[in-house]
């Protein structure tokens, strides 16, 4: 298992091409990439090219530090079919830069939309017919999470979601923020997904069910929103001795090919103490189960 450091808090501090050595500096030895403005930003084309691709891959060099998955956000299964056509070539250029950077593991959302649940999931089979032809080929691996404000949320129906497409190159992100949005418990989630388990978000989050559903108030009430956070481990009501059980139970532990990854983006003001205090903690968790 790899066990990556998210540099979504210091996109503002840093550039794309300090992160490696940042990384290092923080003690991880691998990177996850996300939505950046100048790599891969939310719902547009990607912005590198080919030189940035290479400097990107000199830096990781130089830092010692390996980019472990690629996390790009396209409307794949946008109804829209303008935008569903257009985030299907945006797909191409990504996979492309993530062969050129040597990452054989990507991670997404499903991003459709909730108060249209048919059509998003059409478009998403739609966008698979042309897409998963290219994974295949490519011999890259593409993990999808149930997102809060998704298609579908649920942990398990994800997953049938994700098995309907008949192919190993998808898999499941098990995203511990998103839990009680889940519905199904992680060690559910987790026996169902199996060794298409390839992903894991760590950050903690408050579940919103609790206090008989008045943990948070919106106003006005039955606002369509959905609330979570991404916390450091043990500020939230996650139950880490579950999921990383669960983890162990899975064999995700001890797979060469899965990525953790540190994902915590409420506390940018002390990202540098969060981060390593996140691999310290999830260190002594997979002690704990090894």
């Amino acid at each position: 298992m790899k066990i990556a450091l998210d540099p979504t808090p210091f996109h503002h501090t840093h550039s794309l091409l300090e992160f490696p050595r940042l990384a290092a500096e923080l003690g991880y030895n691998y990177l996850q990439l996300t939505p950046h403005r100048d790599f891969l930003p939310f719902f547009t084309h990607p912005k590198a090219d080919d030189a940035l691709v290479a400097d990107l891959k000199k830096a990781c060099a130089e830092a010692e530090v390996e980019i472990a998955s690629v996390l790009p956000v396209l409307r794949w299964s946008s109804p829209d079919e303008t935008l569903r056509e257009a985030s299907a070539r945006y797909w191409k250029r990504t996979v492309q830069i993530a062969v050129d950077l040597g990452v054989t593991q990507l991670n997404t959302e499903f991003s459709g939309r909730p108060e249209q649940p048919e059509e998003s999931e059409a478009a998403f089979y739609r966008s698979m017919e042309e897409l998963v032809p290219l994974f295949e080929r490519e011999g890259v691996h593409v993990a999808i999470d149930p997102h809060p404000d998704d298609f579908v949320e649920e942990g398990l129906a994800a997953w049938r979601v994700i098995r309907g497409v008949n192919s190993p190159n998808l898999g499941f992100v098990y995203v511990a923020a998103h839990t009680f949005h889940m519905k199904d418990s992680p060690t559910d989630i987790m026996e169902a997904v199996g060794d298409r388990l390839r992903v894991v978000h760590v950050a903690d989050t408050m579940d919103h069910h609790a206090s008989h559903g008045l943990r948070y108030i919106t106003n006005p009430p039955g606002n369509p929103v959905r609330v979570h956070q991404h916390l450091k481990i043990g500020d939230g009501d996650v139950d880490w001795q579950e999921f990383f059980g669960g983890l162990a139970e899975n064999g995700f532990l001890d797979r060469p090919e899965t990525v953790m990854v540190s994902s915590v983006f409420a506390e940018n003001e002390n990202a540098q103490e969060v981060s390593r205090y996140q691999l310290r903690t999830m260190k002594e968790f997979i002690g704990g189960f090894q």
